[in-house]
Order: C-alpha cells, then structure tokens, then sequence
C-alpha cells in the first residue's frame, strides 16, 4: 500500500509533464503562425497589383493616343499632299490625288466636309467631265462618296456645275461607270426634299438612255429612284411628263424587279392635270395596273396600284367602264381577300363605286359623283319580286364564278381552305359583284 509522499510525488509529476506538453504546442503553434506571416509577407500586397494595374492601364492609353494623334497627323498630311497635288499637280497625279481623296472620304461625314472645304470639288467636276475613261471614273468615284450624308455637298457639286458636265449619251461608257453615274444621280436627287432647287434639269437625258438601256436592275432602281424624288417637286412632275417619261414608266410598272418606284412616279405625276390626261390616253392603261393586282408576292405594288387606279376612276365614267371590261372586278375582290391592310382598304373604296349607284348615296368626297336616271315603275308588284330574285340570283351567280377564279389561284399556294371557308361566310349581300 503506497504512503502518503509517494502519491503526491506521482501527482505533481503528472502535472510536470502536462505543463511540458502545453508548452511544446504552444510554441509549435507559435512557430507555424510565424511562418504564415513571413509567407504572406513575401506576396505582393493587393494594393500593389491595383496600382500597378492602374499604371499599365494609363501606359496603355497613352500609347494608343500617341498612335491615333500619328495616324491623324499622317491622314492631315496625305490629305494636304493631295489636295495640292489635285489643284496643281498634272493629270497623272490628279487622278492619284482624287482616289486618295476618296479613300479619305469614306471615314466620316466630318471628314468629308472638311476635304469640300479645301476646295477640291471643281475640280473633281472637270474630271468627270474628261474624256480619259481613267480620270473620269477616279473624279466620279471621288464625288459619289463626298456627297454621302450631306446637303452641303451634293449643293456645293450642283453650284459647281456637275448636271451639266454630265454625259448626254452612254455608248460608249462600260456597266461600272453606267452604275456610277446612276449612283451620282441618286444621291443629288434627294436635294428636292430641301429648299434647294435644280437650277435645270438638262440630265434628264442620261436617265432616259440609262432606263432604255440594258443596265442591270440595279442601276435602273437607282435611275426610278431618282425620278421618283425629282417627281415629288409639282414642276418638275410636269416636265417628266413633257418630257415622255410616262409610257417607259408605264412599260416598267410590269417588271417586279423595278415596278414599285416606277408606280411610285407614276402616281406622282397623276397629281398634275398633264400627267393625268396622259396616263389616260395610254393603251396600256388600265390593264397594266390590273395586272399588278394579281402580284401577290408584290404587296406594296398592289398598293400603288389600286391608289392609281381609284385616280384615274375618281369622276371618270369612261375609265370605268374601261376598268369593267378590263376585268378589274375579281381583281379587286382578289386584294381584297389576301392583299395587305392598306390594299385591302382602297380595293374596298374602289369596289364600293362600281355598285349599283342606284343604291349607294355617296358623299361629296366618297367618289365618282354621276347623275341617277330613273329606270321605270314595275305593272305590278309580283313582277317587282320575281325582279330582285332574279337580280340576287344573278349577283350570287357573280360572286360564286369571281371566288372559283381566286380559289384556282390560291390553290398554286395550298391556301384553298381560307378561301372556301370565306365562299361560305360570304352573302350576296355585302358582296354584290
């Protein structure tokens, strides 16, 4: 049995040896803690990298503005170079001078304002009025993109002369310099929309052998394009018809490549009491336009259409009677079934004036206004009512025979289902043709 010393020192030897571990993990901990603030403290701390970053950022920005000032300053003295080349160097270095000048005056409005400014223009105008297939096509080119996107330009080329230094005839010019000269055109025309008026119209000539040519479509869009904005001025819209632009128009309106600005024209000279006369006068009016109804692909030339066609009918008794025998009824009926919202809308207008004026009152602006002419009483009222049945019949009989022929038309385009369904819906009553 152990005596009383011998457990005290046991216990307190016990303690000893505790008291060791604690310290031996206290300093190991101490010692691991120590290191991680030397690894830390060999890192790069965040506030380096953000002011680092911020300095290569700002090298950066510097560099790419020392680029752009030299590339600035390197397009100033091209363009200087060139300008003094254009206005005093030979013929060999205009034409390098205008191609350089064009290259230049595709970057910016801004740019191409400025490049006007130094005077350049006259002199790119003698140019195009230059015989050397070269230097004119390097003057054209020069002129085309100076006056995109501003007024200014295109004014300052008209005031230098640039109509009249145009070619009157194209025999002898390639496609390229066709489509050019077109281009050009394009661009000055859109000078009728501001105050600024043609002093003549002497290049309505160009146009004229650029339409009757065999230029692409493309280059004869540019050329109905052009007459379309000229158009829009009242005089001008007078002289185009003087000058026999209507039957080309006319002959045109059928292609569906270039049909919609050729309408487009055409309904701008039906506003003057010349173009009118003269549009009427056509024996390629109406059927023309009737055919264009059945342009289902064409929604916007149906459009244009049925607009002229409710012009030429407006108070004329003898165009009606043409467009009914013309067969412009199931036309009609035809926009009127699978046209556009706003063809749909004018073929109605149209169709209501081709009712029986006898019983539709019609208001002072609705349309044709034509006198009533009484057609006699009935001997009685049996023959009365037999009378309306046999007029319904007939009408029914009418409008069954005008859906077949649409129905055969939509069914190239597997949309016969709507038509029938409308055949069904469809009275008599509302439809009388």
């Amino acid at each position: 049995m152990p005596t009383p010393s011998s457990s005290s020192s046991s216990s307190s030897s016990i303690w000893v040896l505790s008291n060791i571990k604690l310290q031996f993990f206290a300093r190991i901990r101490r010692f691991l803690q120590s290191k991680a603030t030397r690894k830390r403290g060999c890192e790069p701390s965040d506030q380096f990298a953000k002011e680092k970053s911020i300095v290569e950022h700002k090298n950066r920005v510097e560099n790419i503005e020392e680029v752009h000032v030299m590339g600035e300053e390197k397009s100033e003295m091209k363009l200087q170079r060139s300008v003094k080349k254009l206005h005093f160097g030979s013929w060999e270095e205009k034409e390098v001078a205008a191609k350089e000048i064009e290259r230049l005056a595709k970057e910016d409005v801004k740019v191409r304002k400025l490049i006007t400014g130094l005077g350049v223009v006259p002199v790119l105008v003698s140019m195009v009025a230059s015989e050397m297939a070269s230097r004119r096509r390097a003057g054209l080119t020069a002129l085309i993109h100076l006056a995109d996107g501003t007024y200014t330009n295109k004014a300052l080329m008209v005031e230098a002369g640039i109509l009249s230094n145009l070619p009157k005839k194209i025999d002898l010019l390639d496609e390229s310099t066709i489509s050019a000269f077109s281009e050009l055109l394009l661009s000055l025309s859109y000078l009728s929309n501001t105050q600024f008026s043609f002093p003549s119209l002497d290049f309505l000539p160009l146009l004229t052998h650029i339409l009757e040519s065999n230029s692409s479509f493309d280059t004869k869009r540019s050329c109905l394009c052009a007459l379309y904005n000229i158009s829009t001025v009242l005089e001008n819209a007078n002289l185009l018809v003087s000058s026999g632009f209507v039957p080309m128009l006319l002959e045109m309106s059928t292609m569906k490549e270039i049909s919609e600005k050729a309408l487009a024209t055409i309904g701008n000279m039906l506003v003057t009491l010349m173009g009118k006369k003269t549009i009427e006068n056509s024996s390629m009016v109406p059927e023309n336009f009737i055919k264009i109804l059945s342009w289902e692909d064409k929604p916007k030339c149906q459009e244009l259409s049925v607009y002229i066609l409710m012009i030429l009918a407006h108070q004329s008794s003898s165009q009606r009677e043409k467009m009914a025998q013309a067969g412009i009824v199931p036309a009609l009926l035809e926009v009127v079934l699978l046209g556009s919202s706003l063809g749909q809308k004018r073929a109605m207008k149209l169709l209501q004036w081709f009712k029986d004026e006898r019983r539709v009152k019609m208001g002072p602006h609705s349309g044709p206004q034509t006198p009533r002419f009484a057609m006699g009483s009935p001997l009685n009222e049996g023959d009365a009512i037999e009378g309306k049945k046999m007029m319904k019949s007939l009408m029914k009989q009418s409008l069954i025979r005008n859906m077949e022929i649409i129905m055969q038309r939509a069914n190239a385009t597997g949309d016969s289902s709507k038509l029938k369904s409308l055949v069904i819906s469809t009275s008599s009553k509302s439809l009388t043709y």
